[in-house]
């Protein structure tokens, strides 16, 4: 046996209603994901922004370290020019100083 058409008449306006309520269930979802992706897309904008500042600070900090080698390099080599220029007084005055102490001999 047939449904009767009034059986499909009844049923529309029900079925009508489980669509436009599982639409206004979808439409909230949609601007929840919305709301969620905004949120999102600023914490990666703010995200990006720190990490360029830390690559700007690490390349200041590579820089400092840089030249703080360069510094220690030369600092280094006059404390080396410093340490043979005082052994070779050291040792020219050792040499006097045995001279001298033969001829007291």
């Amino acid at each position: 046996m047939a449904p009767s058409v009034m059986s499909f008449v009844a049923a529309a306006p029900a079925e009508a209603e489980a669509l436009q309520r599982r639409n206004r269930e979808l439409e909230m979802e949609l601007r929840k994901s919305a709301e969620r992706e905004e949120r999102l897309r600023g914490e990666l904008r703010r995200a990006a922004e720190r990490v360029a500042l830390l690559e700007d600070a690490e390349e200041r900090l590579c820089t400092q370290l840089g030249e703080l080698e360069a510094e220690s390099v030369d600092q280094a080599r006059l404390y080396h020019a410093q340490i043979v220029s005082l052994k070779d007084q050291l040792s020219l005055a050792h040499q006097k100083l045995c001279l001298i102490s033969s001829k007291n001999l």
